[in-house]
């Protein structure tokens, strides 16, 4: 692989893994997640879990790898999802 393809794939493969820290941060300070779509996290979880079954397939560490830490990243905000989803009424709170 040339040199060029593997500054293109590094970067893509960052710009994808640190794509859902902001989103994570975000239902940790507000401890809410009612705006988070369930089912698109199910289709990412699935879909990254796909892309490592694919890597492993082909022998490539780093579709696994970058895959992986998606994955885990996906995975926790999914698991924010089940645990923040509900958006807390204001008035309930006193």
């Amino acid at each position: 692989m040339s040199g060029l393809a593997n500054v293109v794939g590094v970067g893509a493969a960052l710009c994808s893994m640190t794509s859902f820290i902001p989103q994570i941060a975000k239902i940790l300070r507000d401890r809410d997640a009612a705006s988070v779509s369930l089912r698109m996290y199910m289709v990412t979880v699935t879909g990254f879990s796909l892309w490592i079954a694919y890597g492993l397939l082909i022998g490539s560490w780093p579709v696994v790898g970058s895959n992986a830490v998606c994955l885990t990243l996906s995975g926790a905000i999914l698991a924010l999802k089940w645990r923040f989803g509900r958006r807390r009424r204001k008035d309930s709170r006193h």
